[in-house]
């Protein structure tokens, strides 16, 4: 087998994992055109994810499509530069309605795929979904491979490649490596388990180059992130004698320094790292008008029971939901359960 394209190790997976991979792979194989996405405001596990199935589809001869409800972030361009990737709206939908199989990455809910939710469903295709979220899943039919106790979805496209006994190109390990390396925040996180740096050290293997990579995700700000960053700091609120903290993004604030809605990626761990803090929020408004909040919990506080009050979900410390309303609605709502839930 050539350099950089040695299978990957298959590093201890469960029964159920194993089952779930082996029906993910089988729907894959017996299709011919596969046309994959992920939620809106893709992230690097979500955009890795992707690319890295891209690789390994082709290489089985598959004819693969990217096709997601908004842009890919620019710090992903070096991941997706080799890809087609269709996110405007008419091209997106288009290669759905091209696809004969589509395949979902890192979100199980068709309310995350903005506005592809409804070409999705209207064709009621076999839908195979690879996520590592808590979720019931709205999503059409199809085998499913979730586990949320997988550091990221980056975790379980490896261990899909191991199962088949697919190659993994140095591209594909490049990809997933970003997947893992965003989802635990650098490996600083709780989910950063002794399994997810093994996975990484075996992509490490395939001729990576871990400096490079965290150059291009973390280090290539433009101006226009941090002086962003500076104004939502300024928000910061902070109430010790129950543990909270949280930050807002102004108005027009993502506008006015020529940013984008990935900018915005980590500015909860901000919060989230003011001493004394047990949880954290960041609270946006969306262009549909209702308001994002972001969870971040530290110690024993579950974010994710925590948010399915308000219709959302995701990782015990690691949470968010889209809820109705004004902004001083929400987060008077958010806030007063907050102080609640602490107090308990």
């Amino acid at each position: 087998m050539p350099p950089g394209t040695a299978g990957p190790k298959l590093e201890r997976v469960g029964a159920a994992r194993r089952k779930g991979a082996r029906a993910v792979a089988e729907a894959l194989l017996a299709a011919r055109r596969i046309t994959m996405t992920t939620h809106v405001n893709a992230d690097g596990d979500g955009v890795g994810s992707e690319i890295a199935m891209v690789h390994l589809l082709k290489a089985l001869g598959k004819d693969v499509r990217v096709a997601n409800p908004t842009p890919i972030p620019p710090r992903y361009a070096f991941l997706v530069d080799p890809v087609r990737a269709h996110d405007r709206t008419a091209d997106a939908v288009a290669a759905l309605r091209d696809a004969d199989l589509f395949l979902v990455l890192d979100i199980a809910d068709l309310g995350r795929l903005g506005s592809l939710a409804e070409t999705i469903r209207s064709r009621d295709l076999v839908t195979p979904c690879v996520d590592h979220h808590l979720s019931a899943g709205t999503l059409p039919g199809g085998p499913r491979l979730v586990d949320p106790d997988a550091a990221a979805t980056a975790e379980l496209i490896y261990d899909l490649a191991a199962t088949a006994g697919w190659p993994l190109s140095t591209e594909a390990a490049r990809a997933l490596y970003v997947g893992l390396l965003t989802d635990t925040g650098g490996f600083r996180y709780a989910n950063a388990s002794p399994r997810a740096l093994r996975v990484a050290a075996s992509l490490l293997e395939h001729g990576l180059d871990p400096e490079a990579i965290y150059e291009q995700v973390y280090a290539t700000a433009p101006v226009g992130r941090l002086r962003l960053t500076a104004e939502v700091l300024d928000t910061l609120v902070h109430e010790p004698e129950v543990g909270l903290s949280w930050i807002t993004v102004p108005a027009g604030a993502i506008e006015r320094h020529q940013a984008g809605t990935d900018d915005l990626d980590g500015l909860v761990e901000f919060a989230r790292s003011v001493q004394g803090t047990r949880l954290a929020l960041l609270f946006r408004t969306l262009a549909n008008g209702r308001i994002k909040v972001s969870f971040r919990s530290v110690g024993d506080v579950d974010v994710s029971a925590f948010a399915a009050q308000f219709g959302g979900g995701g990782h015990a410390k690691a949470s968010g939901a889209s809820i109705q309303g004004s902004l001083d609605q929400v987060q008077q709502q958010i806030l007063s359960a907050a102080r609640r839930l602490l107090a308990r």
